[in-house]
């Protein structure tokens, strides 16, 4: 069982709940009214710090458990990790200025290409040997 595959999964998840909050509250402290997405450039930034990593979401999140199932559940954790690092540094970067949230957007890309490369790999071999 993949179990710290799991765990990264409910940590990307719970970190995507942290994204939430951060517009709930950013949208009481700055009086922007729902369903409002514009108008407040501060707002906007924390909207689409969470817009941003859900659209991620679906891309990480079946990288993760294919690399998990072909490669290995600790290297998955691992590049999870390092994902939800990406994040985070994505995330306060972007909410302190639109400009500062390549380097976030840059680890988390490389640790999908790289579960995807690496999944991608895994199969292909599997497939050729007849498994």
């Amino acid at each position: 069982m993949p179990h710290y595959t799991a765990l990264v999964t409910i940590l990307a998840i719970l970190l995507y709940f942290v994204t939430a909050g951060l517009v709930g509250r950013a949208r009481a402290r700055l009086g922007v009214p729902a369903p409002a997405t514009t108008g407040n450039p501060e707002f906007e930034r924390v909207f689409r710090v969470q817009m941003n990593t859900l659209e991620w979401m679906p891309i990480f999140l079946p990288l993760l458990w294919l690399f998990a199932l072909y490669v290995g559940d600790g290297w998955a954790a691992l590049l999870g990790l390092v994902w939800i690092a990406g994040r985070i540094l994505f995330i306060v970067g972007y909410m302190a200025a639109a400009e500062k949230r390549g380097p976030g957007f840059g680890v988390q890309a490389i640790a999908c290409l790289v579960l995807m490369a690496g999944s991608l790999i895994a199969v292909a071999i599997r497939i050729a040997h007849g498994g």
